[in-house]
């Protein structure tokens, strides 16, 4: 524990000595840098520890502030959290000294560094808080933190209404949060969490109802995703690729925490968590086919893979609920590896995301092409994110949603009616998921890496710096890597599954087990393809050493001066699926047809905005600001007219108390 909290110290102080420099933008933009690093490796030697033999560590002290104390805990479901949270902003650090560089004439960049600083200390403290005004405190930090860091560049309105979007979500998400800790505390006296227990049922359910709500607003579930495509894309891309990768899985780690807390969990629970999943999965990746700006893109594929996590979540919410340890193993073994592989190709298709943004200056994927020649690191390496965040083999995105198959499929044929059903929903929701998820990355690296450049922007493209292009080779490799190595992984699971289910170890142990040998053999077959792909390629070289090699331009279909403009556009190409899913999307296009053989002009652009936000919190938001502009009788503008207001609310508050 002393080296985690050494750690933190040290993240903490790199972010004060930034912003004490913030006019020597080199200096404290490696300082800052250096304290996230070095705190992020003290860390991880105990998460890491913790999570492989399974001993907790804890500290303890009390406070002055009611029901508060200094109580935190590193166990399993921590360590597997802090792991994720301190990889990844270690390597985004990196990544953000060259990033940020150029806007060191008109900022101060010792002040974004301070509040990065903050955000991974924070990350770090809800995931290891075991009092709930610290992790209140803790998650408001992180909150107002990751706000300053969206409105990084507010002298944009875009930017300045995307960190307001976001502020208001986080808030609302919290006053949900604070009436769950105060009815979880209220029978017992006690906001510590190892005193809550004996929870009747329909005071559980409640809770539960709160806790999905007011963590699944930080998670991004549909429909309470509305902050994230507007966050996302306005934050600079280090800190998208932790907000993203990180950050919106402290929403998971608060319903993984509130069902340890309270006790046996009710079928409908489950349910809940699967319809969710399915919902935001399926729902997450048709808007972000739609989308033509790059991270907005990225954003919507985030709440897509946080509905495959809580779908996940909802497998061994119902496996332990009907008895199932198989389905309960399998379900929250994905889940939470997910957590993990998320975290790794998000994280790196952001950095690559912000890499493009970097060097061309756009987000919109139609102003791009032809990168793959001109940025070939940048290129591999998000490609090798696309395939992962696919689910394609041998990658990690595949191993952890191949644990949510297995147990449906497990449980599926081994139970009766019920469990067909089950089958057919979430098998049928996950295939379309990596189908469509497919199809969407397929759209984006092609438009934007392959073709000819559509702009002077993508033409004069350069590859980043080394700084840019380091973490995203560690994180391009360990998603090769993790997927490899993921049935070894997965035995190393016990520990946490075992303090999430409550189940016995060697339960655990077994079928985890028992996954391994399913598991080794897709590893060796894709080994095996991989080996067998090398050896093609290596033949086809020494065949054709010798022998003279001409390159030539690509058939044209007959045009006789065909240009850029000819090619695919991000719409066009993923036209057939956005039109068949077009009641979900409500696209709007508008267009100028061409009416003579050959005309000076056309045009044709689509809009897909997102339905929540147009049809239900604009709606609930305007509704609210017309109400409650009836009530500016009440302001005078007199102090004295206040003070009176603020002594009437005493007195009634009062009167209430003593009655």
């Amino acid at each position: 524990m002393s080296l985690l909290l050494l750690g933190l110290c040290v993240i903490v102080c790199g972010g004060f000595l930034a912003l004490l420099l913030c006019n020597k933008p080199k200096l404290s933009s490696w300082l800052a840098c250096a304290g996230v690093v070095v705190g992020s490796v003290l860390g991880l030697i105990p998460a890491i520890t913790v999570l492989l033999n399974g001993a907790k560590e804890s500290l303890r002290y009390d406070w002055s502030i009611p029901f508060g104390s200094f109580f935190i805990e590193i166990d399993p479901i921590s360590a597997l959290f802090l792991i994720p949270i301190f990889g990844l902003s270690a390597l985004a650090a990196i990544y953000g000294t060259e990033y940020l560089w150029p806007y060191r004439q008109r900022k101060f960049l010792g002040v974004p560094w301070f509040f990065y600083n903050l955000l991974a200390a924070a990350m770090a403290v809800v995931v290891l808080a075991r009092n709930a005004v610290l992790f209140l405190i803790a998650w408001e930090v992180m909150s107002l933190a990751s706000f300053f860091l969206v409105t990084f560049e507010h002298e944009e309105k875009q930017n300045r209404d995307a960190g307001w979007t976001y502020l208001v979500a986080m808030h609302i998400g919290t006053a949900f949060l604070l009436a769950f800790f105060i009815l979880l505390g209220s029978n017992t006296g006690s906001l510590d969490f190892d005193k809550i227990g004996n929870i009747a049922p329909s005071a559980a359910n409640i809770l539960f109802l709160l806790a999905v709500i007011g963590f699944g607003t930080k998670a991004g579930f549909m429909p309470m995703h509305v902050w994230l495509p507007e966050a996302h894309p306005a934050a600079p891309s280090h800190v998208s690729a932790v907000m993203s990768g990180v950050m919106i899985k402290t929403g998971i780690y608060g319903i993984v925490r509130t069902l340890t807390l309270l006790g046996q969990p009710p079928e409908w629970w489950a349910w809940l968590l699967i319809a969710i999943g399915v919902s935001s999965g399926v729902l997450g990746v048709l808007f972000a086919l739609a989308q033509h700006d790059l991270k907005r893109l990225l954003a919507y594929h985030s709440v897509e893979n946080i509905g495959i996590i809580t779908l996940g979540l909802g497998l061994g919410v119902l496996g332990l609920s009907i008895g199932s340890p198989t389905l309960a193993v399998l379900g929250f073994a994905g889940g939470l590896f997910h957590v993990v592989n998320h975290a790794l190709f998000k994280g790196l298709l952001f950095l690559g995301a912000g890499s493009i943004v970097h060097v061309t200056g756009t987000r919109e994927i139609d102003h791009l092409g032809g990168l793959l020649k001109r940025m070939p690191w940048t290129g591999l390496t998000f490609l090798i994110g696309a395939v992962a965040i696919s689910g394609l083999p041998p990658l990690n995105g595949f191993a952890s949603e191949f644990l949510i198959y297995l147990g449906v499929f497990k449980d599926g044929i081994s139970n009766g009616v019920q469990a067909v059903v089950l089958t057919l929903c979430i098998i049928g929701g996950l295939a379309l998921i990596g189908g469509l998820a497919c199809a969407c990355f397929t759209k984006a690296f092609g438009i934007i890496f392959l073709g000819e450049p559509r702009t002077e922007h993508a033409r004069h493209a350069h590859e980043v710096k080394l700084a840019m292009r380091i973490p995203m080779l560690i994180l391009a490799i360990c998603c090769i890597l993790v997927g490899l190595f993921s049935p070894f992984l997965i035995r190393h699971a016990v520990f946490v599954i075992t303090q999430v289910t409550s189940l016995d170890s060697q339960v655990v142990a077994l079928e985890l087990s028992e996954t391994f040998a399913i598991m080794w053999r897709f590893v060796v077959a894709a080994v095996l393809l991989i080996v067998l792909a090398v050896f093609l390629a290596a033949m086809r070289k020494w065949m054709l050493r010798g022998r003279s090699v001409r390159s030539a331009g690509t058939w044209d279909c007959g045009y006789a001066a065909p240009s850029a403009r000819m090619q695919y556009t991000a719409s066009s190409f993923a036209q057939p699926l956005t039109y068949l899913f077009k009641p979900f999307l409500r696209t709007h296009s508008k267009s100028v047809s061409a009416k003579e053989y050959f005309p000076a002009e056309s045009d044709f652009a689509t809009e897909t905005a997102d339905i929540s936000g147009r049809y239900l919190f604009e709606p609930t938001f305007n509704w609210i600001n017309r109400t409650l502009s009836r009530l500016h009788w009440l302001q005078h503008g007199r102090l004295q007219i206040y003070v009176l207001y603020i002594a009437l609310t005493l007195l009634v508050l009062l009167i209430w108390k003593m009655r």
